[in-house]
């Protein structure tokens, strides 16, 4: 933002990608697509906004050019540059959607997918096409559609700095940054488009997407407002005034506060205007029943409610303004906002149970609130550590069943609000592997060949979720040799020189068994099953 000047608009901007960064690592329920739904539909609504601001100032410079040529062109020239290649750069972003749309649901005609809504779509939880369309089939080396989208918004920003003049560099800032991005997760750096279209789903591109193109926007606005402001403002007249809203959220809790700035674009500097919030009658451009009357301070109104019921809330009212000749100009406007219950989600990354001893990942997340802000306790044996960006590890020790309860942190006032009874978890042991042996567990035969070139015993736990290692610490070979049964034992896995020369002794036919063998597991000593081999 030119001046390092922040704009309530982007202020709700910059809370949606909270909400957005909030949801992207968990598993997506039906709730949080609807949130998704939601805040696609308020970037929407602002690119919207931006565009009828931007026509304004375009309009401007066609007065501009109308009135004093040699003074606007050089100005306009730069500030139609700027629309050109925005306006490029956004349908580009816009077929790039569409295409999308298609590939999820192939039905689709190309017209009808190019004004596809979000709210329609019947694959928004899939990530494998946006990820493959948008990356590629391999993440380290991506060459899907987002490399080129990454190109062209680098290109972008870089003609609007060549635009902005000698003496506002200094103080004039722009997002649309797609460096490449440290994921705290996989630690490692990774390119801008795989940290945000990787593994991303259908609803989460759209919004991801769609605040691309309020970045684009938002920077077409601030550049040609700069531009603008290099004539000679005395040349221009303004003559319009837009009546806007602008709520730092659209999505909150029930129970908490929905608030929002109500403003007209000009005002009066010894006269504020009259806001009203009701049922507004459009066609005399006055208010149903009696009115609400916002308090007003610099032109500016706030709003504020605390809903007593859930789902979408819409409000309305008027912004009077007294005009020059005494005359009351009336400007209505109308917003909304969804309302929830307190919700969270704690989702096993791993598993459906918690395992005793071992580190059980978890993702959790609260709609509408950022991971920082996010407070997790464990109410049973055991106890759960923040990893960051909404990553837990739960570490039990024992018992049946444990609960994980989460709260929400206001970090202006340092309390915290539980978000409702905790999510409980039953608690299990890891199980236990079996002895494997010349590459056999359980029953089974091999040459006397390939069981001299064992090395020893090892412990198999298959097909479990996490990747255990079960260090073996004692086990026996027996074996009947001309009638007398005799055995080897060894401390560790390898086996030992006996092991080796009593098994050196086995002929076609012979049994050897391999039992009494213990492990060092993640609560202890355990015997676990031995095995049975034949010589074929």
């Amino acid at each position: 933002m030119s001046g390092g000047k922040e704009t309530g608009r982007q202020k709700m901007i910059g809370m949606m990608y909270l909400v957005l960064t909030a949801l992207l690592a968990m598993n997506i329920s039906k709730d949080v697509l609807l949130a998704f739904i939601t805040v696609e539909h308020g970037l929407n609504n602002t690119n919207k906004n931006f565009d009828e601001k931007n026509d304004v100032l375009y309009a401007k410079f066609e007065k501009g050019l109308a009135e004093n040529k040699l003074k606007t062109q050089p100005w306009a020239d730069k500030a139609f540059k700027v629309r050109e290649e925005a306006k490029k750069l956004c349908e580009f972003i816009d077929e790039a959607k569409s295409e999308l749309y298609r590939q999820a649901q192939p039905e689709l005609t190309k017209e009808v997918a190019d004004t596809f809504q979000l709210k329609n779509g019947t694959s928004n939880d899939n990530y494998d096409i946006p990820t493959n369309y948008l990356i590629g089939p391999e993440a380290s080396k991506p060459t899907g559609k987002g490399v080129e989208i990454k190109k062209r918004i680098a290109e972008y920003r870089e003609l609007v700095l060549s635009m902005v003049p000698e003496k506002d560099k200094a103080g004039f800032k722009i997002s649309l940054n797609t460096k490449d991005v440290f994921d705290h997760h996989a630690e490692k750096t990774v390119p801008w488009e795989v940290s945000n279209f990787d593994h991303t789903t259908m609803a989460a591109c759209m919004c991801l997407l769609a605040g691309v193109k309020n970045e684009i926007k938002n920077a077409e606005s601030d550049i040609v407002t700069l531009l603008l402001r290099a004539i000679d403002a005395g040349d221009f007249k303004f003559d319009m005034i837009t009546a806007r809203v602008v709520a730092p959220t659209s999505y909150i809790v029930l129970g908490e506060e929905y608030s929002a700035d109500i403003f007209v674009a000009a005002y009066s500097t010894t006269k504020n205007p009259e806001i009203l919030v009701g049922s507004v009658d459009t066609a005399a451009k006055t208010i149903k029943g009696t009115p609400i009357v916002i308090p007003v301070e610099n032109g500016l109104g706030k709003y504020k409610v605390r809903p007593s019921s859930e789902g979408l809330q819409t409000w309305s009212g008027l912004v009077n303004v007294t005009a020059p000749d005494g005359s009351v100009k009336s400007y209505p406007f109308e917003s909304n906002y969804m309302v929830a219950k307190p919700s969270f989600a704690v989702s096993p990354t791993k598993m459906n149970v918690f395992y005793i001893g071992v580190q059980n990942p978890v993702d959790i997340s609260v709609a509408g609130a950022a991971p920082t802000n996010v407070v997790a306790t464990l109410a049973g044996n055991g106890r759960i550590d923040n990893k960051g960006q909404g990553h837990y590890e739960v570490t039990v020790t024992g018992g049946t069943e444990c609960t994980v309860n989460v709260a929400i942190k206001d970090p202006k006032t340092n309390t915290t609000k539980s978000m409702g009874p905790g999510q409980k978890f039953r608690i299990r042991r890891v199980p236990s592997p079996v002895a494997k042996f010349a590459g056999v567990t359980g029953d089974g035969s091999v040459t006397k060949g390939e069981i001299e070139a064992a090395g020893g015993c090892i412990a198999d736990l298959s097909d479990f979720v996490f990747d255990l290692k079960f260090p073996v610490t004692q086990w026996t070979v027996s074996m009947n040799i001309n009638g007398l049964f005799q055995e080897e034992t060894a401390r560790g896995a390898s086996a030992t020189s006996g092991m080796k020369a009593l098994i050196s002794k086995s002929k076609k036919g012979s049994k050897i068994l391999i039992e009494n063998v213990h492990v060092q597991g993640p609560d202890g000593d355990r015997k676990i099953v031995g095995c049975n081999i034949k010589i074929k």
